[in-house]
């Protein structure tokens, strides 16, 4: 199955570096942030995971879950831990999902479906689209996608930025443009006629093509 925005994020059971899951019940109705990293004990994956974990009250703020996913057993990614924490700072208190047995990465489209074997004898190298992160709803949609080369490591606040867009959009029906950072300007979408867009914003707009109308961020 291809995955793509709009997609239903593929449930499973795996276990974790907190125990088993079953990840839609693990989700319940929050948002989640599903990222993935080729193998434990990586350098760059490393420091992203350490990053997460600094940024995990930024997610809650927003309702939003972090897991994490590694090509190794649970025990591995429960090892590689503590160096997270020594080179970060942040104590990682979100689960690592280990995907030993590759069904994950499948299920998410980061190695092919008929891939054979498990996560033993297999490299970095082997595992380099195991590189993505999707952001997913509470009704368990996939509402966006990112996917990085190995040797590039995350912005993590561009995830956060994006959620932020996400939810604004999910809420107040508008459109974010360029570089939106919370509290600029967003857009009314050119679905929105005048006259419904007069209705719900009375005090009018910023009108720079009569396809591109701009207001003040909505508060909520």
């Amino acid at each position: 199955m291809t995955l793509s925005i709009g997609s239903t994020a593929p449930d499973f059971t795996a276990q974790t570096t907190q125990g088993s899951i079953h990840f839609h019940h693990w989700m319940g109705d929050s948002w989640a942030i599903l990222f993935s990293h080729p193998k434990a004990f990586t350098p760059v994956c490393t420091t992203e995971l350490g990053y997460m974990a600094g940024l995990g009250e930024e997610f809650a703020k927003r309702g939003t879950k972090i897991i994490g996913l590694s090509v190794d057993s649970s025990q591995d990614n429960r090892d590689w831990l503590p160096d997270i924490e020594e080179v970060s700072g942040n104590k990682v208190d979100y689960p690592v999902v280990g995907d030993s047995d590759l069904q994950v990465a499948k299920l998410y489209n980061m190695l092919p479906a008929d891939e054979t074997g498990n996560a033993e004898g297999r490299t970095a190298a082997d595992n380099a689209t195991v590189r993505a992160v999707y952001i997913i709803d509470p009704d368990k949609k996939i509402r966006a996608m990112l996917l990085y080369p190995m040797s590039s490591g995350r912005n993590f606040d561009e995830v956060l930025r994006l959620l932020d867009s996400v939810q604004l959009t999910e809420r107040k029906g508008v459109a974010t443009p360029v570089n939106w950072q919370k509290g600029d300007d967003v857009i009314i979408p050119p679905s929105l006629s005048d006259e419904d867009a007069k209705a719900k914003y009375p005090d009018g707009w910023d009108e720079k093509k009569p396809y591109l109308r701009v207001i003040q961020e909505p508060i909520d």
